[in-house]
């Protein structure tokens, strides 16, 4: 009996290694989001600049991205990510009142912290 529970220890603690060990997925899955949300904010800014009539458009693009940003977390550009998302929701409120030129400016802003994130953690995760 005392051999089955070193046995059954020794397979959970191999068990934990082995999830430790498949970190990496975790890392595509955020490196998608970041992805994904740098693509929907240039979405967006390419259509407030050709088309800012297709409102419907560009705030589904600008929730699509707001969306996405929360599953880019990263401890070192947290904060960054904060504010970026703030930058998107005045972005969103700004256009839905009329203002395309600061809605304009905030997403431009969006994603330019965006992709400054995405090289942070690009470069601390080669």
């Amino acid at each position: 009996m005392h051999a089955l529970k070193k046995l059954v220890i020794a397979l959970a603690l191999a068990g934990m290694s082995t999830a430790v060990l498949a970190a990496p997925a975790g890392e595509a899955q955020v490196k998608a989001a970041a992805e994904g949300a740098i693509a929907k904010i240039e979405e967006a800014v390419n259509l407030v600049s050709t088309d800012a009539s297709n409102k419907e458009g560009i705030i589904n693009a600008i929730n699509d991205a707001r969306q996405l940003q929360k599953e880019f977390r990263y401890e070192g550009t947290e904060r960054m990510r904060q504010k970026a998302n703030d930058k998107l929701r005045v972005s969103r409120e700004a256009f839905e009142s009329g203002d395309t030129k600061a809605a304009e400016e905030k997403l431009k802003e969006a994603l330019a912290n965006f992709v400054e994130m995405k090289a942070i953690y690009d470069a601390n995760h080669k």
